[in-house]
């Protein structure tokens, strides 16, 4: 891609928006900027990429923008359907979104993991691992830290893990991984992708570029992501946490690959099945790509884990209180709660994402909580499906700061309070980690004498 003759505008002023501006800024290019929503972070990044000479665009400029410009870089918060992409659509011209700028000139080998839920994890612990194993490597993509923003710090020799959202694989076409991990997929983002269908498409986007010199982790133990070998040009290896497989499995307590074990369950920092499942696709990438296995073991043993997932906040009072803010899906609460081995209040609700709350009751009852205090725009919703799945211990309030007061005051000595929504946060927050700080910070100004 020529930056010298061409117009590009970006469009949501968001990390990588912003990282999108700045690397096409450095490379010459006429940039033009908008963000529909109004607030003083955003006019604070405009007027500093101002400074080096981008240009903001008004709301009725922005109309003109598909006939004036020649790519729009779009933020993954904006949807491929929207009238903005749809307007560059009919003007035959490119759409690309951040991570496609990047893998434009990405020299570095590319780790890249996508998956409903343990993207950020199976992540952070394949870049602690490969540190460990005495490479250069660099979490970036979803996990907070943009691709474009790292490109050209990645020399050949170099990795980057990528974590990729199925709302950046809808403008992701020429990234090529060597490794290519899905996690799982379970529903999500309905609200957004509008059926499963859609959504489970998106997800096997990853796979599209892979060649038979590449590889694709998936596991073994979901059925869809199984599917996905079927098409896959790419060496497959599975993880499974239930099946003897051709890759990495667990049997009696311990990690396996192929036969040869990495270590005991036992010894790992984080606790849940889940995060067997994290570990075991490492191993398998890990493997693949010819990293000491002594090494691996070692930075899975002593991974603690990622912030707003399952994170110990405080015990108060005999209670404890666990920050489990990025459950934002269904699949993603279940094995939260499923992870609890004490009584646990669990404070549900946010934005909806197009869900059918009805399973997750259903398996609610079968866990450890033992009461459900919902909050939030989707609220009734919830408190409709928990009746239907005969969860009678419900609390119902509107907002945020009274559920996790009520929650604090039905919960005894020795049991949990656990924060998993099952939701997205944007009916009161910017993102889930706004409103897992949110949390931490009502429950730390709790005064041990009350």
């Amino acid at each position: 891609m020529y930056f010298g003759n061409q117009k590009f505008l970006v469009a949501g002023m968001s990390k990588s928006g912003e990282s999108s501006a700045r690397f096409l800024l450095d490379r010459g290019a006429e940039v033009y900027l908008y963000d529909d929503v109004v607030s003083d972070n955003v006019t604070a990044v405009c007027e500093k990429l101002e400074q080096s000479g981008a240009h903001t665009l008004n709301a009725e400029e922005y109309r003109d923008a598909a006939q004036n410009c020649d790519v729009l870089v779009l933020s993954p918060g904006i949807p491929i359907d929207t009238p903005l992409p749809v307007s560059f659509r009919k003007q035959g011209k490119a759409i690309i979104g951040e991570e496609e700028l990047a893998a434009l000139y990405l020299r570095a080998t590319a780790v890249a993991v996508t998956g409903t839920n343990g993207k950020t994890t199976t992540v952070s612990m394949m870049n602690d691992i490969l540190n460990a194993a005495g490479k250069h490597s660099v979490a970036c993509g979803n996990i907070g830290n943009p691709l474009v923003k790292e490109v050209e710090n990645l020399n050949f020799d170099d990795f980057a893990v990528i974590e990729i959202s199925s709302f950046q694989l809808e403008t992701l076409s020429s990234l090529r991984p060597h490794v290519a991990i899905i996690t799982n997929v379970t529903e999500d983002h309905l609200n957004r992708h509008y059926n499963m269908e859609n959504y489970i498409f998106l997800k096997s986007k990853i796979l599209r570029n892979l060649r038979e010199s590449e590889y694709a982790v998936l596991n073994y133990d979901d059925q869809t992501v199984r599917s996905f070998a079927k098409n896959c040009k790419a060496k497959i290896v599975y993880f499974s946490v239930q099946n003897k497989v051709e890759g990495a499995y667990f049997e009696n307590g311990g990690l396996y690959f192929n036969g040869e074990k990495y270590l005991e369950m036992s010894d790992m920092t984080v606790g849940g099945v889940h995060n067997v499942y994290n570990a075991l696709a490492c191993i398998a990438a890990s493997a693949v790509l010819g990293l000491d296995k002594r090494a691996v073991a070692q930075a899975i043993c002593a991974f603690k884990g990622i912030r707003h997932r399952l994170e110990k906040v405080r015990e108060v009072g005999g209670v404890t209180y666990i920050d489990d803010s990025k459950g934002t899906n269904i699949d993603a609460t279940i094995k939260a709660a499923q992870t609890m081995a004490a009584p646990t209040v669990i404070l549900l609700g946010g934005k909806d994402k197009g869900y059918d709350y009805t399973p997750l009751f259903e398996n609610l009852l079968s866990t450890s909580v033992v009461h459900a205090v919902i909050y939030g725009e989707n609220r009734f919703k919830m408190l409709n499906a928990a009746v239907k799945s005969d969860f009678v211990s419900v609390s119902l309030c509107s907002d945020f700061d009274t559920a996790v007061r009520l929650a604090r005051y039905i919960a005894k000595p020795g049991q949990n309070v656990l924060l998993s929504p099952a939701s997205s946060s944007f009916d009161s927050f910017s993102n889930y980690e706004e409103r897992g700080d949110a949390f931490k910070a009502m429950v730390e100004s709790i005064d041990d004498g009350e």
